[in-house]
């Protein structure tokens, strides 16, 4: 029988996601394809060092424990490598006993085309056109901001969310910023009972959900003495009565997280600090700016504000590069 991803959170990311490929990529910027496969080649048994999503990953994937014979999440390498160069990703993924088995090579190809045949929830990489492109095609995914982070003990993973842009669409959004902050209340007090409409990242959400509830009925059929691992927060700039409308969309969606932070434009970074997020999704670089420093942060391109400023970065820099992280 095929291997059916339909029932499993499915995250797809490349390797610039999961290690930290600084000093081969510069071999490539600096050297070439050529000088590039010949260092791969001669580094291909030393092991990548963890990157940015590296954390988020491994305590993910703990999570396949819940039911070993049908996994409840699957991890999808997807590399603008070719399958040579590629090895030593996959080396590096076995030394760490990373439980992905899966692989597309594309040879310098974007890979996000391939989001919705692989049935994927969400993919991360380090390259800003290849998560735009996915963005613009209506797919879930984001941009891994620049960080070294200590990875910690522990098998707890904690998972935060912006609420506007990022699990839902940035329909509320787009009133604040043309029509103020007296009509974004006067819409959101109006709208209060009304769903939210889905946004980029509301399957990973729902995903994440449904493994909470494996884990409840892990605890209650099977080991009372089990402790839930996964925890989601939402972390947002909403306040009352704007937070109303947060709450009912949950409930609509059938989704109880375990917190969430009605900040009314107070720093994210300062609650997120407390948090500790194993990773955190906005869509906003001016919030990401301050938390990418202090934990793992993933830029979400999507909306008005963002498409504002590709635009205006457009004609600032001409016409866009392209960009080997891979």
């Amino acid at each position: 029988m095929p291997y059916d991803l339909s029932n499993r959170l499915v995250i797809g990311l490349a390797s610039s996601a999961l290690f930290d490929l600084a000093d081969s990529d510069a071999v490539f910027v600096q050297q070439g394809e050529a000088a590039y496969r010949a260092y791969q080649r001669r580094h291909e048994n030393e092991p990548l060092a963890p990157g940015v999503a590296f954390a988020f990953i491994k305590r993910l994937l703990a999570l396949r424990e819940l039911d070993p014979l049908d996994p409840p999440i699957e991890v999808l390498l997807l590399s603008r490598n070719d399958p040579d160069t590629g090895l030593r990703v996959m080396k590096s993924i076995e030394h760490h006993q990373l439980a992905i088995s899966r692989a597309v090579f594309l040879q310098g190809r974007s890979p996000y085309p391939f989001i919705p045949a692989l049935n994927i929830s969400l993919f991360l990489s380090a390259n800003p056109d290849d998560v735009r492109g996915a963005i613009a095609a209506g797919y879930p995914a984001g941009q891994v901001m620049e960080g070294h982070y200590e990875l910690e003990q522990g098998d707890e993973l904690r998972v935060a969310f912006d609420f506007d842009g990022v699990l839902t669409t940035d329909e509320s959004e787009s009133i604040y910023q043309t029509q103020g902050i007296d009509a974004y209340h006067r819409h959101e007090r109006a709208h209060a009972l009304v769903p939210a409409e889905r946004g980029l990242l509301a399957d990973l959400l729902q995903r994440l959900s449904t493994i909470q509830a494996l884990e409840r009925r892990h605890q209650e059929r099977s080991d009372s003495a089990y402790v839930p691992k996964l925890r989601v927060s939402i972390v947002t700039a909403r306040d009352a009565p704007a937070h109303e409308r947060v709450i009912h969309t949950m409930r609509e969606w059938g989704i109880t997280v375990n917190e969430a932070f009605f900040l009314g434009g107070v720093d994210k970074s300062a609650v997120l600090k407390v948090v500790k997020p194993h990773i955190f999704f906005d869509d906003q670089t001016s919030h990401l700016a301050a938390t990418s420093s202090l934990l793992p942060s993933v830029h979400v391109p999507f909306g008005r504000l963002n498409r504002m400023k590709t635009s205006e970065a457009d004609v600032d820099r001409g016409p866009v590069q392209d960009d080997e992280a891979r």
